[in-house]
């Protein structure tokens, strides 16, 4: 099995990070490459941002089922470019939204989601109502911290805590979803905090449960329904650059 992880920014300053976490979850015997992209923006924090990165999110897609990828993760809990992508490839593609928010629902009747900006709120509105979830997402909170800075782990982690308290005294929240895959490798030293301070609830990492929900759902030979998402119709289309 080969999966390809899409880092969906420009510069590669999180990749190193993505193969650390890779090497710590990945079943032995998986095979990964982590690329991020010639181009697009330095980060998500916007539909402007997450419209400008797809279009080589696709490009990056189409040429990991070109060198026998059997999946590709976009990491990125906006999921940008997933359903488009899963319209041209055969493989199977998760972003950083599905895998965590089904695995939650399985977890706990209440979902709160802990994000990194005010201006990410309503993008990930848009995704919890296209995922008919809204009765089930009491919170989407954010950590007030942009995704470039997320390299300060200590304030990540207060950061992350406190709200996660607010979000189980304030909205009921019983399982909480860390909602930017930047935010890789702490959710279980966040979940043992709650546990101490008397919230035995979970902590879902997306980039987590996006490399075992592709990995399970390539181990079970399945693939993207293509009654859900048709191949494109062949017509002109013209891309930057050409």
């Amino acid at each position: 099995m080969k999966i390809k992880v899409i880092v969906p920014i420009i510069g590669t300053s999180f990749n190193d990070e993505v193969r650390r976490e890779v090497a710590s979850l990945a079943t032995p015997g998986v095979e990964y490459d982590v690329e991020s992209l010639d181009y697009g923006p330095a980060s998500i924090e916007s539909e402007y941002d997450e419209a400008i990165a797809v279009p080589d999110i696709l490009n990056k897609v189409r040429k990991a089922e070109e060198e026998g990828f059997d999946g590709a993760i976009l990491d990125c809990f906006g999921d940008p470019g997933v359903r488009a992508a899963r319209e041209i490839t055969n493989i199977v593609v998760f972003g950083g939204f599905e895998p965590p928010m089904l695995i939650a629902s399985g977890l706990g009747d209440k979902i709160a989601i802990v994000t990194v900006l005010p201006e990410v709120i309503p993008m990930i509105d848009g995704l919890i109502a296209k995922a008919g979830l809204k009765d089930r997402v009491v919170a989407v909170r954010h950590v007030d911290i942009p995704v470039l800075e997320l390299t300060d782990i200590q304030k990540l982690k207060d950061a992350l805590f406190e709200q996660s308290v607010e979000a189980i005294k304030q909205n009921g929240a019983q399982v909480i979803v860390l909602g930017c895959t930047g935010m890789m490798g702490v959710a279980n030293e966040v979940m043992d905090r709650l546990k101490e301070a008397g919230y035995d609830i979970p902590v879902v990492d997306a980039f987590a449960a996006a490399l075992r929900m592709t990995e399970a759902v390539v181990s079970l030979g399945l693939r993207p329904s293509k009654l859900t998402y048709m191949p494109v119709r062949m017509k002109d289309r013209k891309w930057w650059g050409e």
